[in-house]
This record gives structure tokens, C-alpha cells and sequence, in this order.
């Protein structure tokens, strides 16, 4: 009669750890490639250009109020949109029960790679358009520049998370706990 063996050592052999290269084939490690609709990339980016939007409307109201450089301006509002972007993400998950850890990676995940696409876009828009960093708050240059910037930037960052999304990556991350 033979003594039941532990679920790796059957598929491994008697007590050997799995090799990497056996350990990455486990359906848990791998990615999981999915179509990504344009639907649903344009939701994630959507949520991801709310957080940004923010935080970069937020930080450059502020830059230009207290009259701050251009770099300055553009560090703030940089800053902002990525706390804003991540609280997005991380409230709904910590509604759903998760802890703040998890969560806390669980965001970074998420909307890292979106943020950072498009706080580069809009901040490159904002930049290129002459003047539009030196105009003033009630200004048309200012506002019609930043709605430019971030529609570029929601442009520019969908096709992006709609392959990350396919990967298994970015927003799909978090996708289960929308629920």
C-alpha cells in the first residue's frame, strides 16, 4: 500500500521544490490574457483621468495662485494627480473589505502605469501651448489648454489600458472588487 503523497511531491517528484520554471506554470502565476473591450478601457481610463484630473486641476489652481514657477507647478500638480489617482482606486477597495496593504498594492497596480502616461501627456500638452503655464486663473487659455491636456491625454492612455487590461494587468487587477 502506498502513503498519499503531498500535491508537489506528486507532481514534482518525492520532496524536490518545484524549479522556477515549474513553479511559474501554476495557473496562479501565470498572466492571464483576456480581450479587453474598448468599453472597459475607456472605464479604467476614465477613472484614471478623475484622479488625475484632480489632482492636476487642483495643483496648478494652487502654482498659479501663488505664482510659481513652471516646474514647480507642473511638480505639484504632478504629485496631486498621483494621490488623487491612487485614492480613487484605493477607497472603493477598502469599501469592499480589503486592507489597507493589499490595497495599497492593489492601487499601485492598477493605475501606476495609466498615471504616469497620462500626467506625461497632459503635462507635455499644458507645456507645448504657448503661455498656457504663465495664464492666469480666469483665463480661456488656461482652461481650454488644460480640457486640451487632458482629453489628449484620455486619447493617448485608452489604447494603452486596453492592452495592459489584456495582459491581465493595470485596472483588471482591481476589476473583482467593483462588485
Amino acid at each position: 500500500m502506498t502513503k498519499p503523497h503531498h500535491h508537489d511531491q506528486m507532481e514534482h517528484g518525492h520532496g524536490e521544490h518545484p524549479s522556477a520554471m515549474d513553479h511559474e506554470a501554476h495557473p496562479h502565476h501565470r498572466v492571464v490574457e483576456t480581450k479587453a473591450s474598448w468599453r472597459t478601457a475607456a472605464s479604467a481610463t476614465l477613472h484614471c483621468l478623475t484622479g488625475c484630473a484632480i489632482g492636476e486641476v487642483l495643483g496648478l489652481v494652487i502654482s498659479t495662485a501663488l505664482g510659481w514657477a513652471t516646474g514647480l507647478s507642473v511638480a505639484l500638480a504632478v504629485v496631486l494627480a498621483f494621490f488623487f489617482g491612487y485614492l480613487l482606486t484605493l477607497l472603493p477597495l477598502r469599501k469592499a473589505g480589503v486592507g489597507w496593504g493589499s490595497a495599497i498594492k492593489l492601487a499601485l497596480a492598477a493605475d501606476t502605469v495609466s498615471i504616469i502616461v497620462m500626467e506625461i501627456v497632459d503635462n507635455g500638452v499644458m507645456l507645448a501651448v504657448p503661455g498656457a503655464m504663465a495664464a492666469t486663473l480666469t483665463s480661456a487659455l488656461f482652461w481650454g489648454t488644460l480640457a486640451l491636456a487632458l482629453l489628449v491625454a484620455f486619447l493617448v492612455t485608452t489604447p494603452i489600458n486596453k492592452w495592459i487590461i489584456g495582459k491581465g494587468r493595470g485596472h483588471a487587477v482591481v476589476h473583482a472588487y467593483h462588485h
